[in-house]
């Protein structure tokens, strides 16, 4: 089986033109002796927002590679793919996130969740799992519920995960992770439990598994919600799938992923110590947060480039609803807090740097310019070469902000101290 390393993390490249850069933070991860595996990763839906090929990823990856004589692994994810668009992906990806979230909750067939609940006597009583405090209970009726609640949703990620084997030549040709992310409830632990038994019948050798946590996961911004209560969900999770794995023979490295894992500043601390406590492994995704980084290079080169992201952003804000409404369950903007078009067109190159760089405590920093920037870059897209020979003609000042980005407020906190 291709396996999948301990420490992974997604990086998106909306333009193919900063894996170079990107790679320079895990090289500086590894300069202090912790090996964090890169994945670029980029959606079906970001690809035809953009007009973009899935090879295009593969390529810009391995150009970088070659370029920075990388040697440790690495790998490009078939991002939230689902059976009617996984085709386009299968030649350049090694990672596919299969996407199920669409089939939560859709009815199951009865029998199939009642065969379910007889072959796992284990799942009903009192159920004691090492880490976590407190056993778990559940009855027939709640085990039944729960699992017709996730039942076709499994059976989804398995016709899925088998159609990719079949077309890879093998189960070992692939890095499967399932993820449950985009949906409207969290899965509770004893949920997870449920959802891991499922795949385990249903064949799928899932390397990493996405659930949706309690509080919000807002894209490019830090995380809402109880972080009391984030802790406890994220130890019983590592817990359950330890279990899991030594009670189901699912993959011995299944490690969880934390989807929209960009920016959750208030979350790298509970997250490491939960890491170094338990040895689990960890995937975080972050998506779009680079192709942000290429906005605030360009505004800090001024000239040109700031006045294409003052064009960019006067542009977006016209846009507000139609932007947001693909990433509505991701994002919260308040439009009476976006500034105006002219207020930003007398904006210094520092000062848009500012408000878009993620530096909470910043007072010029602002989280809703922030969030309709992040899912605006299909303006970019519309500039085409415009905006290509920016990046190009400003690469250093643009690099230095995405290493930075990635390093000091992601990987460095995360797994470096």
């Amino acid at each position: 089986m291709d396996s999948l390393e301990r420490f992974t993390f997604g990086v998106g490249d909306r333009f193919a033109h900063q894996a170079a850069a990107q790679l320079r933070a895990f090289e500086l991860a590894a300069e202090q002796g912790v090996a964090v595996i890169p994945v670029w990763n980029k959606s079906n839906r970001e690809h035809s927002f953009i007009g973009s090929e899935p090879q295009s990823v593969y390529d810009a990856a391995a150009a970088a590679i070659k370029e920075r004589q990388w040697s440790k692994g690495w790998h490009v994810d078939a991002d939230h793919i689902g059976m009617t668009t996984v085709d386009r992906f299968l030649n350049c990806s090694d990672f596919f996130t299969i996407d199920v979230a669409d089939s939560i909750g859709k009815p199951a067939d009865a029998a199939a969740i009642d065969a379910f609940v007889q072959r796992h006597p284990e799942l009903q009583g009192e159920i004691q799992i090492e880490g976590i405090e407190n056993p778990f209970s559940m009855t027939a009726d709640s085990l039944r519920q729960t699992a017709g609640q996730y039942l076709l949703a499994v059976q989804e990620a398995g016709t899925i995960y088998r159609y990719i084997a079949d077309k890879k030549g093998g189960e070992d040709q692939l890095i499967a992770e399932v993820s449950m992310d985009e949906t409207d409830a969290p899965q509770t632990p004893p949920e997870m439990l449920v959802i891991l038994a499922l795949l385990a019948d249903e064949g799928v050798r899932v390397q990493t598994i996405a659930p949706k946590f309690t509080g919000r996961f807002n894209k490019g911004v830090d995380y809402v919600g109880d972080l009391q209560q984030f802790e406890r969900e994220f130890n019983d999770d590592l817990a359950v799938i330890a279990h899991a794995v030594s009670t189901y023979g699912l993959p011995g490295n299944l490690k969880v992923s934390v989807h929209s894992g960009s920016d959750k500043f208030s979350l790298y601390p509970i997250i490491r110590k939960a890491l170094e406590r338990t040895g689990a492994g960890l995937h975080l995704k972050t998506a779009g947060t680079t192709w942000l980084e290429e906005l605030i290079g360009l505004s800090e080169a001024e000239g040109e480039g700031l006045a294409l992201a003052k064009e960019i952003y006067a542009y977006a804000l016209q846009h507000v609803e139609e932007f947001c409404a693909p990433y509505a369950s991701v994002i919260d903007i308040d439009a009476a807090k976006l500034p105006s078009a002219d207020e930003v067109q007398g904006w210094q190159g520092s000062q848009f740097a500012n408000a878009v760089r993620h530096i909470p405590d910043h007072p010029e920093f602002n989280p809703h310019v922030r969030q309709l920037l992040h899912v605006s870059f299909k303006v970019a897209a519309k500039h085409g070469d415009r905006y290509l020979n920016m990046l190009r003609e400003n690469s250093e000042i643009v690099g230095k902000n995405v290493t930075e980005n990635i390093y000091q407020r992601h990987m460095k906190p995360l797994f470096v101290g």
